[in-house]
């Protein structure tokens, strides 16, 4: 996305959140940022410290050296949060930022949470009457403390299963049950990430994923795509992120016009059903009955080159530099 802003428009001021969670002033370049299997970019420490701007008053960010000394930025008008998971797309920055009255891209507090909660996403889709897959969330002292009861609530809702931790993106932690025997290890690996896992029937059908921008006259979407796997058991990290083999990210899908038409509605629907802003990308199946099931909402999806979001919307007419301006500009709207 560095690459892409377009720079006659924008004067970018690049900002890095370290591991321990320190914000520094990072190199504007956008080669020192490849995703690939070689290389997963990390923000290191360089001594420097973001000075976010005092609610109220002029909003100028600032920048303290190691050496104490500090400059001044210029004003920002808008942040463009490229974050996913814990602290990025769960609303805890979109609150931080909206306590500094400081415009944003993207999600807001409420979608975010609600979209980062897979239990509490189920049940504000449910509400809107959007079918979503059969599910049972538990708890780690559920599990530790009466396993097997656990296990035949699990039972009742057949195989193949998929084990996810609640509050987790991009796929992190989630397994895939074809067997009962796994369901421990699936358990274990879901809970290293989150106190609460939902376990959930696994769909069958086409999955399906749609873009929807919020532009000034409400939410529109994007051309379908699918993922289409070959021979990866899901669409996991490795797939989504690093152009893994055994799936294919394809756009436009191949639908007919009536089920184009149903696929745009449930993911403008489930949009506003969690009050969404900006920007998601809507992941459903397509059963071979034509009924839709919404798997999640992503309110900041992958935007790599590889990445179903930006992928639908060049599809649908719209360049990768248009999309990330339509971002900005629904946030300074806002």
């Amino acid at each position: 996305m560095l690459r892409a802003l377009d720079r006659e428009r924008y004067a970018v001021i690049p900002v890095g959140i370290t591991r321990e969670g320190a914000f520094v002033l990072e190199d504007d370049e956008p080669d020192k940022f490849p995703l690939d299997a070689a290389h997963l970019p990390e923000v290191v420490d360089n001594g420097t410290r973001i000075q976010w701007p005092e609610p109220g008053g002029v909003r100028t960010l600032r920048v303290t050296r190691a050496d104490g000394t500090g400059e001044d930025l210029g004003p920002i008008d808008v942040v463009l949060p490229l974050l996913h998971g814990p602290h990025g797309e769960d609303g805890t920055l979109q609150g931080y930022f909206d306590t500094l009255e400081v415009p944003y891209a993207g999600g807001g507090v409420l979608d975010s949470a609600l979209c980062m909660d897979k239990h509490f996403m189920k049940i504000a889709l449910q509400a809107a009457g959007i079918a979503v897959a059969p599910w049972i969330t538990v708890r780690a002292r559920q599990w530790s403390q009466d396993p097997d009861g656990v296990r035949a609530a699990v039972a009742e809702l057949g195989l193949p299963l998929f084990v996810k931790p609640a509050r987790a993106g991009s796929s992190v932690g989630v397994s895939k049950v074809t067997d009962p025997a796994e369901l421990d290890e699936a358990m274990r690996i879901a809970l290293a990430e989150d106190d609460r896992v939902l376990v959930e029937t696994g769909v069958v059908g086409r999955e399906i994923e749609v873009a929807i921008l919020e532009g000034a006259d409400g939410p529109r979407a994007s051309v379908p795509g699918e993922i289409v796997l070959t021979s990866r058991g899901f669409y996991d990290f490795e797939g989504k992120y690093l152009g893994g083999d055994g799936v294919d990210v394809v756009c436009p899908a191949e639908l007919s016009a009536e089920e184009i038409a149903a696929i745009q509605d449930a993911g403008v629907r489930a949009f506003e059903a969690v009050d969404g802003r900006g920007l998601a990308r809507v992941d459903m199946f397509l059963q071979a009955d034509g009924s839709l099931v919404v798997n999640e909402l992503n309110t900041m999806p992958g935007f790599t080159p590889i990445s179903m979001f930006p992928k639908c919307w060049i599809a649908s007419g719209l360049s990768y530099r248009d999309l990330i301006t339509e971002l900005i500009e629904a946030g300074l709207r806002r």
